[in-house]
C-alpha cells in the first residue's frame, strides 16, 4: 500500500472514530489539532471538507451543531452511533483508501490496529471517549478468506496477482493471473473483480475458492482500471446468482449488526438456545447460497432456525471443524 494512500486511509478512519466515540460536538480546531497538525489553514480546510464528503458519501451521518447550546458560536461536528449504518463498500482502486469504513472488514487485523491507535491517541489527549460506540462496526471478515490482504493491497497498488483457484466441481486447481480492479462483497461472499490476463477478459473470482497463498507479481502501477468501471455491477453480472428466499436466524442481543442491517424483520426478546444473553429473531432475504460463510463468522452469536438446508450446511461445516475434516463450501 502506498504511503499516501495509507495516510489518507488512517486519517479517514481516525476522523470517523473521533466523531463517533465522543459524546459531544467536536470543534474544528480540535479536529485540526488531532488529525491535521502539520497542514496550513488553507490545506486543512480543503482536506477536512473533502474528508467529510467522502464519509458522507459512504452513508456516515456527520451532524453539525453548536458547541454551546446557549450561544451561537463556532459549529462542532459529531457522528451519532444510533444513526450510523454503513453500506457494503465496493473497493475500486480509487475507493480503497476508505477500506476502513467498510463495516464488514472492521475486525480485519490491520484495521483493528488502526482503530486501537486512534482511540489511544484520543485518550492521550485527554479526550473523553465512548468505546462502546465502536460496537456498531462489529461485523468481521470471514477466516475462510486469508487471501483478502493480497487482493486488497493489489487493488490499491495496481499490481497483478497470481493465485491457484478451484472452480466448483473441479478436481484440481488452476493457476490464474489477474489485474484486480476491486474487491466487493456480494450475496454473503467476497469476490475480486479484474482482468484475467490469460484470457484477456474481465472475470470475477470468489476469494474462498483461492487455495494456498496469492502472490502479487510485477510492479505497482503496471495497469489502469478501465474508465467507468463499476466493480459491484461487474460482480453482480458475472458471479453466480444468489438463491432467493428467506433465512431466519436467532442473533444475540447487540450482535450481528450487518445481519440486522439486511433484515426484512426483527423480533426482539425471543427464546434462544441459551440464557447467557437475550436473543432476537432476524429474518433476512437470502437463501442458503452464500449466507453460510457469513453466519459461520459470527460463531456462537447466531443460531440458524431456517431454511433446513441452510441449518444443515452450517451444522455439517461446524462438525467438520470439530472432526478435523474439510468440507467444501
Amino acid at each position: 500500500m502506498s504511503s499516501t494512500t495509507g495516510r489518507k486511509s488512517e486519517r479517514l478512519l481516525n476522523l470517523l472514530i473521533m466523531l463517533l466515540v465522543q459524546r459531544h460536538y467536536v470543534s474544528k480546531d480540535r479536529i485540526r489539532e488531532f488529525l491535521y497538525p502539520d497542514a496550513s489553514t488553507e490545506a486543512f480546510e480543503k482536506m477536512f471538507e473533502r474528508d467529510k464528503e467522502e464519509l458522507r458519501s459512504l452513508g456516515v451521518p456527520i451532524e453539525v451543531g453548536n458547541m454551546d447550546a446557549y450561544f451561537d458560536d463556532e459549529p462542532g461536528y459529531r457522528v451519532r452511533a444510533d444513526r450510523l449504518s454503513l453500506p457494503d463498500i465496493a473497493l475500486t482502486p480509487d475507493e480503497a483508501a476508505v477500506i476502513g469504513l467498510a463495516t464488514r472488514v472492521w475486525q480485519h487485523a490491520r484495521l483493528a490496529d488502526a482503530t486501537t491507535d486512534a482511540v489511544r491517541k484520543l485518550t492521550a489527549l485527554g479526550v473523553e471517549v465512548d468505546e462502546s460506540a465502536l460496537d456498531i462496526a462489529e461485523p468481521r471478515l470471514s477466516a475462510d478468506e486469508p487471501s483478502f490482504d493480497v487482493f486488497w493491497e493489489a487493488t490499491q497498488e495496481r499490481s497483478a496477482v497470481e493465485f491457484d483457484y478451484r472452480r466448483p466441481g473441479a478436481p484440481r486447481t488452476t493457476t490464474r493471473h489477474l489485474q484486480p480492479w476491486g474487491v466487493v462483497r456480494y450475496s454473503g461472499r467476497w469476490y475480486v473483480v479484474g482482468l484475467d490476463t490469460d484470457r484477456g477478459q474481465e472475470r470475477v473470482f470468489r476469494l474462498s475458492r483461492v487455495e494456498g497463498e496469492a502472490r502479487r507479481t510485477g510492479t505497482p502501477g503496471s495497469y489502469d482500471v478501465p474508465p467507468g468501471t463499476d466493480v459491484r455491477a461487474t460482480a453482480v453480472r458475472l458471479a453466480p446468482a444468489p438463491s432467493t428466499g428467506e433465512a431466519v436466524v436467532l442473533v444475540r442481543r447487540d450482535a450481528g449488526i450487518a445481519l440486522r442491517t439486511d433484515a426484512v424483520a426483527i423480533e426482539a426478546d425471543v427464546p434462544g438456545p441459551d440464557t447467557r444473553t437475550a436473543w432476537d429473531r432476524v429474518r433476512i432475504s437470502r437463501g442458503s447460497q452464500g449466507v453460510a460463510d457469513e453466519l459461520l463468522g459470527y460463531g456462537s452469536a447466531v443460531y440458524v432456525e431456517s431454511p433446513a438446508e441452510l441449518r444443515a450446511e452450517v451444522v455439517d461445516r461446524l462438525r467438520a471443524v470439530v472432526d478435523g475434516v474439510e468440507v467444501a463450501s
